[in-house]
């Protein structure tokens, strides 16, 4: 590798470490907000956790999507999906994001990472579509564990992400485990 190349690399590294202090709307289970990276991190951690129960999947592959899914978030920070509407352009965003932190990559470790955030957002391969489904799972779990505002709204928990979440049987299951602690989440916060 180039001394060109690693000093782009590098740039890029520095610019991805934003993720670090891009917060989100869940809180930890000490009750600080969590960020972007910390969401990252646990979802690539459960992607290795259950790769076992998911026939015929490339492990890499499925780590590396549920790497940049968020990654363009790094610039224009994250939207609560409670806040998300239909055309809203957020996918559009965190694409021109992408670009934007990728430029100093050299052009096919670039085109890579563009390709992958466009295989997750399609959901066009089955790795893509257990990424989405997994992606959904972590942040019910985090909202579920963590210590959250006396106003959390966790009934919006109950309907978030159906549709990814039953695209495979082990997301399923688990859909039904979370789905129970947030009932249980959400009757005792009206205690």
């Amino acid at each position: 590798m180039s001394g060109d190349r690693l000093s782009g690399a590098l740039d890029f590294l520095r610019e991805a470490e934003r993720l670090k202090s891009t917060l989100r709307s869940g809180y930890t289970s000490t009750g600080r907000p969590e960020s972007t990276a910390e969401h990252t991190w646990r979802l690539c951690l459960m992607a290795l956790v259950f790769s076992d129960e998911f026939e015929n999947i490339d492990l890499l592959r499925l780590i590396k999507l549920c790497i940049v899914h968020d990654l363009g978030e790094a610039l224009s920070g994250d939207i609560p999906a409670v806040l998300q509407t239909e055309g809203s352009g957020k996918s559009a965003q965190e694409r021109a994001d992408l670009e934007v932190l990728t430029k100093t990559l050299r052009p096919t470790k670039r085109a890579e990472i563009l390709a992958l955030w466009e295989e997750y957002e399609a959901a066009s391969s089955p790795e893509a579509i257990l990424a989405k489904g997994l992606d959904k799972l972590e942040t019910i779990l985090q909202h579920n564990q963590g210590q959250n505002p006396a106003s959390f709204d966790y009934a919006f928990n109950l309907g978030y992400g159906r549709k990814q979440t039953a695209a495979h049987p082990v997301l399923a299951e688990i859909r039904a485990i979370l789905d129970q602690e947030t009932r249980e989440r959400a009757e005792g916060s009206r205690g």
